[in-house]
């Protein structure tokens, strides 16, 4: 990718962030209907939680729209967020849509997807969550199952209920990797909510954790400092270990926020 040179208005923004040593974190928005007020409205959102728990790791999170020219944002960016949201699009895996696949069309994969080369080729830590992962993979060349009860005979990482509910999932993970060093011999119960998984790894990505029933639950790019993808949502439970880790590897790499150390 081509590095856009800063003009002086942004030169003296980066020095403001310079000045405050807060990583800038981009999490990539998703598109919701809404009412407000008794208006229905679309809206470009992210969950409040990988905002708070972002912002008490001491980072700056600022909401990415997934519009054409998304990615030239990265060079005003420390660290990048790729939450959960709808199925990828079969067809940049070169498979037909299977009936339970439900992608939105192409225009939202194929910004997300500039965005994150953009952030893999820069180096910025990225942390990836559940159809975030599964990005990720197909970012790097890998495949996706696309309805994982035909793989493993359940439902147990998408359970069928009324109301959204969580899979739990207890992990095996890879002794040595980034995920056991942010655990620290002590991962939580997967909180899975998926019913697509990783079937044919990515160039450049390994395996790291793992269901009981063999499907991945985590990955990281071998030829980065801090690429991971997780499968479970991360954000929606009471861990906030993963997003200071995306924090800490911001910190560390940003020649903005090493000057304010």
């Amino acid at each position: 990718m081509t590095r856009v040179p800063m003009n002086s208005a942004s030169n003296g923004s980066q020095n403001k962030r310079n000045s405050t040593g807060r990583p800038v974190i981009g999490i990539c928005a998703r598109r919701a209907p809404v009412v407000l007020q008794g208006l229905d409205l679309t809206v470009s959102l992210v969950i409040q939680p990988h905002v708070d728990l972002l912002a008490a790791a001491g980072c700056t999170p600022v909401v990415v729209p997934l519009v054409p020219g998304a990615e030239h944002l990265v060079d005003r960016l420390d660290g990048l967020l790729v939450p959960g949201g709808p199925d990828v699009d079969p067809s940049l895996y070169g498979q037909g849509a299977h009936p339970m696949t439900r992608a939105v069309g192409p225009a939202m994969d194929t910004a997300e997807l500039a965005l994150l080369d953009g952030a893999y080729r820069a180096g910025l830590p990225v942390l990836a969550v559940c159809r975030g992962m599964q990005l990720l993979n197909v970012h790097r060349g890998g495949t996706l199952h696309q309805h994982l009860p035909e793989v493993t005979g359940d439902d147990g990482h998408c359970p069928a209920a009324t109301t959204y509910t969580f899979g739990r999932q207890p992990l095996e993970v890879r002794p040595g990797s980034r995920i056991a060093e942010v655990y620290d011999g002590d991962p939580p119960d997967a909180a899975c909510h998926h019913h697509q998984a990783v079937d044919r790894l990515g160039t450049g990505l390994t395996a790291t954790a793992w269901a009981p029933d063999g499907v991945v639950e985590a990955v990281e790019a071998t030829d980065r400092p801090f690429v991971v993808g997780v499968q479970w949502e991360a954000g929606q439970i009471a861990d906030e270990r993963l997003h200071r880790a995306l924090a800490e590897a911001a910190r560390s790499t940003s020649p903005r926020t090493a000057l304010a150390r």
